[in-house]
């Protein structure tokens, strides 16, 4: 017999009955049945009941065990007295009658309890991780996680792509985040990056020949922490396709994911490619939001004109100084008490907005504050405009063009789910295309790039050379889902001169460019195909799969928010020998000093 175990913890059945059998797992849960003592002895693959009889040579030993104390059990496998089955587990038919019992390795008084589902407090889950980990969700979660991952790389092999590993140390780039800095002993004063994503190096895999790339790839980003975004690092699907145009890509990529969300939907519905293709500026008029979630049916309408010179000074004012005013539909709200209504003005004024306006829609007509002062002709083309019935009402957001537009998403999914109308049990897919190629900074006034850097711009070189920059469209697209978006991609700017000229109008000198991007500018020199890809998130996919709200759950060995490990002390102070060896000297900020002490 083998020295741990002839089966595991999940795999025992009624066919085992009278056999014998050796488990070795932790001791997951105990019951003190009088003359019979009961464990519930647990590994990866499941729990097994083991029964230890008063006086037989193992029942002393167990009863003193501590919970999570790793045993190995020797003995009978034995049905279950009828009555005492456990149609919860697999192996709930029988249960092993225990003659040797053998402790591997004692456990202290546990910090935090495996068995049960009690919460506890995120800094105790993440400095215990390993005992978090054992806990039975979130072991599930790291084994959909892991066969998320064997799908999508089976999947993509099947399309023919093949996976390449690129660089870990390399050269800052401008990705939208800080950089992780590593000093470099042997060039001191000098520092590598860690990547923000392999951008560069897959459009040189493209340059070299190699066609189709895909990589299950770390990235690295010195930025805050978010419920849907893990700081510090995080892992995509990078992928890349020579001469392919956009619509190529989405054809592609959408099988793939589709067919991972199928595969692991448990029973929920999902978006059948081709998935809705939606313009950015569609999408930000709609949906308040360049991250819709389409299982919400509302469609905010812009009714700007038809407040424009109304008898509704408040909104005919916004209009007038170039504003907008944004209708939000909330179907069948009209039966709705007043409270519902000054419920949400409430929380749009907690918010640090104004308000509120409304319109109620009856058999009767228009009702509300709003409809008293507003010509009947007007509310009627709001109506329409809003799509709305009688029973219905509408909601009004007024203000600056980069604020309002943006709130009304918010009142969108917040009117969905005080209505119950966002659709239960499904992910619904989207892209998001033509991105503005510049926006405005309006700190400093110049014209930044939006997006990725290195897109192509529709009407490429005399776009550049002839439009204003802010009309200007990239071929640039995200997939979305559910409200989240899982990836940014784009048809990538493969010519020196278009990429010299774009990255001037962000204010970047040639020189700038040769000196940053020198090596993939230079390769373009020598002939490059055009080409493009994408990157969804691995993070995101697991936890909309595994229906969690904080990405921290799915991911292994999370950072804290703070960006910290609690589990191995990172990050640490380096010994002044180290800083020697690599020319460095620490001088941390006053304000710094106090809180680190």
């Amino acid at each position: 017999m083998h020295a741990y175990r002839t089966h595991t913890s999940g795999a025992l059945r009624a066919a085992d009955a009278g056999k014998p059998a050796r488990l070795s797992g932790w001791v997951h849960a105990k019951r003190d049945h009088g003359g019979l003592l009961f464990i519930d002895l647990r590994d990866h693959y499941g729990i097994t009941q083991c029964v230890f009889a008063s006086g037989s040579p193992a029942f002393e030993a167990a009863d003193r065990v501590r919970p999570e104390s790793v045993i190995t059990v020797t003995g009978t496998v034995v049905m279950r007295e009828a009555g005492t089955v456990n149609p919860k587990l697999p192996t709930g038919e029988v249960e092993l009658r225990v003659s040797e019992m053998l402790v591997q390795s004692n456990a202290e008084v546990l910090p935090m309890q495996v068995a049960g589902d009690e919460k506890f407090p995120e800094d105790i889950r993440l400095r215990y991780r390993f005992l978090d980990l054992r806990r039975e969700k979130l072991h599930r979660n790291m084994i959909l996680r892991s066969q998320v991952i064997t799908s999508i790389r089976r999947r993509m092999i099947e399309s023919g792509f093949l996976e390449y590993q690129t660089p870990i140390l390399t050269a800052s780039s401008p990705e939208g985040a800080r950089d992780f800095l590593v000093p470099a002993r042997m060039h001191p004063g000098k520092f590598y990056a860690l990547p923000q994503a392999p951008q560069q190096f897959k459009q040189l895999l493209m340059v070299a020949g190699f066609d189709r790339y895909f990589q299950i790839a770390p990235c690295f980003r010195d930025e805050a922490s978010r419920a849907d975004r893990s700081p510090g690092e995080f892992y995509q699907l990078d992928f890349e396709m020579s001469y392919v145009t956009q619509e190529d890509v989405f054809a592609t990529i959408e099988p793939v994911i589709a067919g991972v969300f199928e595969e692991f939907s448990d029973g929920r519905t999902v978006t059948k490619p081709p998935f809705p293709r939606i313009p950015y500026d569609q999408s930000m008029l709609e949906f308040g939001s360049d991250k819709p979630d389409l299982r919400n049916p509302i469609r905010i309408a812009d009714v700007t004109e038809h407040y424009a010179g109304s008898g509704f000074g408040l909104f005919a004012r916004i209009a007038a100084s170039g504003g907008v005013v944004r209708a939000i539909p909330a179907p069948g709200a009209a039966s709705q008490p007043r409270s519902f209504f000054d419920k949400l003005n409430d929380w749009a004024k907690a918010e640090g907005q104004g308000g509120l306006g409304y319109i109620v829609y009856d058999a009767e007509g228009p009702k509300g504050p709003i409809a008293r002062n507003l010509e009947a002709d007007r509310a009627e083309a709001i109506r329409i405009a809003a799509g709305l019935n009688a029973g219905d009402a509408v909601f009004f957001v007024a203000g600056k063009k980069d604020v309002a537009p943006k709130f009304a998403g918010t009142v969108r999914t917040r009117l969905g789910e005080e209505l119950g109308l966002i659709e239960a049990g499904a992910f619904r897919f989207c892209w998001i295309t033509d991105f503005p190629m510049y926006e405005l900074n309006e700190e400093t006034g110049q014209i930044d790039f939006s997006h990725n850097p290195f897109s192509m711009p529709q009407g490429e070189l005399e776009a550049l050379n002839t439009q204003d920059p802010l009309t200007i469209k990239a071929y640039q697209y995200d997939i979305v889902c559910n409200g989240i978006e899982l990836s940014s991609g784009a048809i990538r700017n493969h010519r020196p001169d278009i990429m010299i000229r774009a990255f001037e109008i962000a204010g970047y000198t040639a020189q700038d460019v040769e000196e940053r991007f020198g090596g993939m500018l230079n390769a373009f020199r020598y002939g490059a195909p055009p080409h493009g890809g994408s990157a969804p998130g691995i993070d995101r996919m697991v936890m909309l799969l595994a229906d969690e709200p904080n990405i921290r759950e799915v991911i292994v060995f999370p950072l804290n928010q703070q960006g910290e490990d609690l589990l191995m002390g990172a990050p640490a102070p380096i010994p002044p020998t180290r800083l020697k060896e690599l020319s460095l000297k620490i001088d941390i900020p006053p304000k710094a000093k106090v809180t680190a002490g």
